[in-house]
């Protein structure tokens, strides 16, 4: 797929699923801005991006905070000349407790991360995509979203409340042009992954480290949907274990 021309924004860039996302579109042509806490990281991941002939810059974002992540939307239309596509992928699992013990400080900053992360980035981007007639959002989602789990209440919470971003997106954004969908991956082999594991909480903590896809599975499916093959399910969350979305994205025959 060709994204010459065009540019994408990726929160939470440093590593897993958006470091990979970052290559993946570089490679497909586009100019990409690494969005991250982690400015070092970044910086390393843009560079080598630019080594291997694509294009590249990183900015150091927290996307718990709304005038963080306008500055970086507003940078991005300044260097890029619009704002093509925006992937909301940044999210944190910790932390995993019961709910009659969790830290109710540590509940609310997964959500300022997870759910208010996700709203700043529509915010900022939806007024920009509006006036250049149109643009693509997609946000990293998640089966529990869909499905409690015991000790992820935060995590499972604010899944569930950035799929429904995402369809409010799709019904405000639709009519300028603003494709709007979310990717459920399925268990993918991340650090997120290492926390889950290491916490010994629920059935996910039990999978065998061959259960989990590569991380280049979900970069490659989001690059996909960023394509006229997924306009079918614009306004809708695609999951990654459907074996015929794995087979339209070009991951297994």
């Amino acid at each position: 797929m060709d994204l010459k021309g065009k540019s994408a924004l990726i929160t939470g860039a440093s590593r897993g699923i958006g470091a990979a996302a970052a290559r993946r579109f570089a490679t497909a042509g586009a100019e990409v801005m690494l969005l991250a806490r982690s400015k070092n990281e970044i910086g390393a991941l843009a560079d080598d991006i630019r080594a291997e002939g694509g294009s590249a810059v990183a900015r150091s974002c927290d996307v718990a905070d709304y005038d963080d992540v306008a500055a970086a939307v507003a940078a991005a239309e300044a260097e890029f000349g619009a704002v093509d596509i925006l992937i909301n992928n940044a999210g944190v699992i910790e932390p995993i407790a019961m709910m009659d013990v969790v830290d109710p400080a540590a509940w609310g900053k997964l959500i300022d991360i997870n759910l208010k992360g996700v709203f700043h980035g529509m915010r900022a981007a939806m007024p920009v995509m509006r006036r250049q007639g149109g643009g693509t959002i997609l946000t990293v989602s998640s089966g529990a979203a869909h499905n409690a789990l015991e000790g992820w209440s935060a995590y499972c919470a604010s899944k569930a409340g950035a799929a429904m971003l995402t369809a409010s997106a799709d019904k405000e954004g639709r009519p300028h042009g603003i494709r709007a969908m979310g990717l459920s991956p399925g268990t993918v082999a991340t650090e997120m992954q290492r926390e889950i594991k290491s916490s010994g909480v629920n059935p996910v903590s039990q999978l065998d480290w061959s259960a989990h896809i590569p991380p280049e599975w979900p970069a490659e499916a989001l690059l996909w949907m960023c394509g006229p093959d997924a306009d079918g399910f614009v306004g809708q969350e695609i999951s990654l274990r459907d074996e015929s979305i794995r087979r339209r994205v070009g991951l297994i025959a």
